[in-house]
């Protein structure tokens, strides 16, 4: 047998030394997050988790993936990443609570050309602060190191996201009806959809970022974190029944809220309900979209929706507004 070369890590560009600082320094962070269901720490091939099987009496598992697209590239430029890892579990964990489940477990993958531990470090604390606003595990991870792929301090983010509901308890949207009415919830702001077109305005126009709109600067709004609306989602669901429930993502209010509803059912929407944050009106302006594609592009101001039927609506409105805000929006009716 012939003897054959092998290419060392090191040879590549890949810093094995920084992977292992890396994990040391940011298991407090993960610890912070831990449940008692959550065995074994960081750093082994796989994360194990014990499912709490007695509290459920037919268990379904619900999971959800998502990345958090340019807003990664704003990040970068401006350097400041430290609410991205917010941003990316919001993203699935705001997903998987519209079926009405609790999130378990998060696990993130962190893509970048060359590992630049201290960034890298920021990102995570980010994740962890995620996970504990969601109230589930950051259990896991993988951290990998491709010079072919990225360059500089380049990287990328995806997360994983599963959770639990009891089966009789999943919410389909199939109840909803004629006559139900909606209720949307604010966002903290652009949240982590149109930012190639965010980025795009602000490239095309020089549009110095540490100019402000109203008491922030424009780098502040536009990185702001993805509301987490897992808890507040949870507290409802303890006291009232919500027919559907929709992430306002890609899309906009435009897309999102139909994949909820019934074939047979439309939704009308008053858009003079709220008062869109500003940032969507300079947008708005700089852009020269019309309203329809506004709301087919951003979330306007309204990050979740809620289809509830009509005598719940004060009630519900009320138990949001003591730590959020929320309108009655709308109504489902039939599709003409």
């Amino acid at each position: 047998m012939s003897n054959q070369k092998i290419t060392s890590y090191a040879d590549a560009g890949v810093n094995i030394d920084a992977g292992d600082q890396l994990v040391e320094r940011i298991k407090p962070y993960a610890k912070k997050t831990q449940t008692p269901h959550v065995l074994g720490g960081l750093g082994g091939f796989g994360a194990l988790f014990q499912l709490p099987i007695a509290e459920y009496k037919e268990p379904i598992l619900v999971s959800g993936t998502d990345g958090v697209g340019t807003k990664l590239r704003l990040a970068q430029m401006l350097n400041d990443h430290s609410t991205i890892g917010i941003d990316l579990v919001a993203m699935c964990v705001n997903d998987i609570i519209t079926s009405g489940a609790k999130p378990l477990f998060f696990l993130d993958y962190f893509a970048t050309g060359k590992l630049n531990v201290s960034q890298a470090e920021t990102v995570i604390k980010g994740i962890a602060e995620g996970c504990l606003q969601a109230g589930c595990a950051l259990s896991g991870g993988e951290t990998a190191e491709m010079p072919g792929m990225y360059h500089g301090d380049d990287y990328d983010l995806a997360g994983f996201a599963v959770g639990i509901v009891e089966k009789s308890k999943i919410i389909t949207g199939d109840t909803i009806q004629a006559g139900d009415q909606l209720i949307g919830i604010a966002s903290s702001g652009v949240h982590s959809n149109g930012y190639s077109l965010v980025r795009k305005l602000i490239d095309d126009n020089q549009i110095n970022l540490t100019e402000k709109l109203e008491d922030k600067t424009l780098a502040e709004i536009l990185l702001a974190p993805t509301m987490i609306y897992v808890k507040l989602i949870e507290k409802l669901l303890t006291s009232y029944p919500i027919k559907g429930i929709a992430h306002i993502t890609g899309g906009g209010l435009t897309e999102n809220i139909p994949r909820i509803l019934p074939k047979a059912l439309a939704m009308q929407i008053n858009y003079d309900a709220w008062q869109q944050p500003v940032i969507f009106d300079w947008l708005q302006e700089l852009s020269g979209l019309e309203d329809s594609q506004m709301h087919r592009t951003f979330n306007c101001g309204i990050g979740m929706v809620l289809v509830v039927s009509p005598e719940n609506v004060d009630a519900i409105l009320q138990t949001i507004n003591q730590e959020n805000l929320a309108w009655h929006i709308g109504s489902v009716e039939n599709a003409q």
